[in-house]
């Protein structure tokens, strides 16, 4: 069903089968960080991805999309996000961005999240500032998400990841803006783009049926950010660390519920007092 905005807005029925795609999506994310370690390739990493998909019946709508040859996004250190997984080896304290997505009977869910790779024996290496970077990129996102309700404009999530960063971070991270979340359902990407950050722009409602991904991206340095010449990566133009977290999200009457996350998005959301629906699961 599409709105006159031509947002497709979803019955439950189809919300529980985006729910059985966001389940796959968070196997394979944990598949993957179970396996960041020292010595790893982002291309193995790709490979243990693309191994939990297949072993689900379901598919990667990354592969193949507009030519993307890999299941999944791998972004270290400058890379902000789109990086093609090769033969890149990971080191201990590289910050890593892993994004995935896949699709069950014709309905898509996308994730993303950002690590600092351990050392060889699990334990936390890197520097403080690239955990704080990881972390504060996390938490914009669930601000992000904890602001969409129904009958709200739908730019409240952008002013709720700008609140965010700009003043409990105190201005130390850069928000980047050319990229936005969007929404989602028969397509990875479809209406409406969702924007991390304070916009004059006009800006639909939030009703019922809306699912979108969002997807907040953060730097240690400014915000400007290019195109590699492989036409996919995306890097901070100073050479900046950059963390990227993403989740799909569906909108329902009683509350949200977080489609790619294990609990439904429980946890977070209870602890920033937003209902999560009692509709998608039992």
């Amino acid at each position: 069903m599409l709105g006159r905005e031509r947002i497709e807005y979803k019955t439950v029925e189809q919300v529980r089968t985006m729910r059985r795609a966001g389940l796959v999506v968070a196997d394979a994310l944990a598949a993957v960080r179970a396996a960041v370690r020292p010595g790893v390739t982002t291309d193995e990493l790709d490979a243990v991805a693309a191994g939990v998909i297949a072993d689900a019946g379901a598919t990667s709508n990354f592969l193949g999309y507009h030519g993307f040859p890999r299941t999944v996004c791998a972004s270290v250190d400058d890379e902000v996000v789109h990086g093609i997984p090769g033969a890149r080896v990971l080191d201990a304290g590289q910050v890593l961005s892993i994004d995935c997505g896949a699709v069950v009977e014709g309905w898509h869910g996308d994730s993303a999240f950002s690590v600092v790779v351990p050392h060889a024996d699990g334990s936390r290496a890197g520097e403080d500032a690239d955990h704080a970077l990881v972390a504060a990129t996390d938490e914009a996102m669930w601000r992000g998400i904890a602001a969409l309700a129904v009958g709200r404009p739908l730019a409240r999530v952008g002013e709720a990841v700008d609140d965010y960063v700009v003043d409990e971070c105190d201005g130390r991270y850069g928000l980047v803006e050319e990229y936005t979340g969007h929404g989602i359902g028969t397509a990875m990407h479809q209406p409406p783009d969702v924007v991390h950050h304070r916009t004059r722009g006009r800006s639909p409602r939030v009703r019922a049926g809306l699912c979108v991904a969002v997807e907040p991206m953060l730097t240690v340095g400014d915000a400007a950010t290019r195109v590699l010449e492989d036409g996919w990566t995306v890097v901070t133009q100073d050479g900046s660390r950059a963390a990227h977290a993403e989740h799909s999200v569906a909108v329902l009457d009683d509350g949200l519920f977080v489609l790619t996350a294990p609990d439904g998005g429980r946890a977070r959301l209870g602890s920033l007092g937003v209902p999560v629906s009692a509709r998608v699961e039992g």
